[in-house]
């Protein structure tokens, strides 16, 4: 298989011990991604070079019965932590990060943005030119695996979910024909795309709406662990308020480190100009003690890199989340759950687990319309959510086992306590999902059905099933 794509692509085509495969294999985010060998790395730097590497990849995968030298994984950012989520063990590893296109419309509605950016990379252009577009909270973590997930942003509250606000996408599709996917082209495959992940081709152009922006107030405020049930009830306010404040983002994080918990919220108030300290987030910002404070008034660019600065890469990394309803008892109930769970390894070396909170209130779920759907299967009849996340980094293979036994004894207690509340929710966000669990089924039996039916259309020999196994298939 490598041979084949070195000779159509020539130095594209990377091996073990050279400089530009190690460049890709160090630059996953967790420890897990790294560790991974393919056999190659393919490097494009267009769109015709990913249509040559799709078409030599299908090809050779129907004709070897999908060989695992014929696997292959598609890497943005990299940022998804489990092993061989975008990196293939013994197959070959596509990394997009040269097709870092960030071009903004003349009208300045839309940008044209390719798959290898970092929303760094994206926000730096937009903010020079006081414009924004709805996109990762995160600087370093990579445009492609965001958008196709779903993808929240500090924008949600006025422009929905990152994938409703693409106009158009850019696709390769198995055996290397690119298509531009929009509402009029294809709707369903456009539908399918939004929130579909990687299961339909490789995406080589986002074109996503564009508005104009400024400076915003934000930041971080670091509180002690004595706060929670001011903390839940101000959550609730927030969450629950009819009318939601569009111009707010919200998240609100409890940490464990050194053997104890604080709370850590972020706080984003994206109206333009500035407003400091708005009355939706007073019940939080009157909360004392702070042992710190950033808030102050910043570009995107600015704020996304603060962020960015808790996760940095290279430790062995795990995700795991559930959805479920507003109730102030209980976020009580999930962080018990979560402190339960942490305890038999708190002595994991450099170990790091936080909790967090997120709202998912009616405002951004019903962003989604019939002339523009997504496929998530959320709508206003789930009412005002709560996207729930644990993060846990650590440093040792060793410890690796006890870690997931720990995640999953969360995961099972918590939802438990959802279940009994009468506030469980099925919808899994895929860009927060562990291995084992199964987003795609959490968007609905309609929306999975259909998923599958646009994966027979457009992918009869179901290359992106079977030849692409990382993430999560349909």
């Amino acid at each position: 298989m490598c041979a084949a794509l070195s000779y159509v692509l020539r130095s594209k085509v990377s091996y073990p011990v050279s400089v530009a495969y190690i460049g890709t294999t160090s630059s996953f985010w967790s420890a897990q991604e790294q560790a991974v060998l393919p056999n190659c790395v393919v490097e494009p730097t267009s769109t015709q070079d990913v249509s040559a590497a799709i078409f030599v990849l299908s090809s050779l995968s129907v004709y070897t019965k999908f060989s695992d030298e014929c696997k292959f994984g598609i890497k943005s950012g990299g940022h998804t932590p489990q092993k061989g989520a975008a990196n293939q063990p013994a197959g070959v590893t596509i990394d997009l990060g040269a097709l870092k296109q960030v071009d903004v419309s003349a009208d300045r509605a839309k940008t044209s943005v390719g798959p290898g950016n970092r929303w760094v990379d994206v926000y730096t252009k937009l903010d020079a030119l006081g414009l924004a577009t709805p996109g990762g909270r995160v600087a370093t973590v990579g445009v492609g695996g965001l958008v196709t997930g779903g993808g929240v942003s500090f924008f949600s509250g006025r422009y929905g979910l990152v994938c409703d606000n693409v106009i158009n996408y850019e696709l390769v599709l198995p055996y290397g024909k690119v298509v531009n996917v929009n509402s009029s082209s294809s709707p369903d495959l456009f539908k399918a795309l939004k929130g579909g992940s990687n299961n339909f081709g490789v995406v080589t152009r986002f074109n996503i709406r564009t508005f104009e922006s400024g400076p915003f107030w934000g930041g971080e405020v670091l509180y002690p662990i004595t706060t929670i049930s001011q903390q839940v009830t101000a959550f609730v306010t927030l969450a629950s308020a009819q009318p939601y404040d569009q111009y707010a983002a919200l998240i609100h994080n409890y940490a464990y480190t050194a053997g104890s918990w604080v709370i850590l919220n972020n706080y984003e108030y994206t109206k333009v100009p500035a407003q400091p300290y708005p009355p939706t987030f007073k019940p939080f910002t009157d909360i004392e003690p702070q042992f710190s404070n950033t808030m102050r008034v910043s570009n995107l660019t600015d704020f996304t890199v603060e962020l960015g600065a808790s996760s940095s890469p290279g430790k062995r990394a795990l995700f795991i989340t559930l959805t479920h309803g507003l109730s102030a008892d209980l976020l009580t109930q999930i962080f018990s759950a979560a402190d339960v769970a942490v305890q038999p390894i708190k002595s994991a070396a450099g170990l790091v687990y936080a909790l967090s909170y997120q709202p998912l209130p009616t405002a951004i779920t019903t962003k989604a319309t019939a002339a523009n759907p997504n496929s998530l299967g959320l709508d206003a009849s789930d009412g005002n959510l709560v996207l729930t996340l644990i993060t846990i980094t650590w440093t040792l293979a060793a410890d690796d086992a006890a870690v997931t036994a720990a995640a999953n004894n969360f995961l099972k207690a918590a939802k438990a306590a959802s279940v009994k509340a009468g506030l469980s929710n099925e919808y899994v966000y895929l860009n927060y999902a562990a291995p084992g669990q199964d987003p795609i089924t959490g968007y609905g039996a309609a929306n999975k059905a259909n998923l599958r039916s646009v994966s027979k259309k457009y992918d009869p020999d179901q290359i992106f099933q079977k030849a692409v196994p990382g993430a999560f298939k349909l």
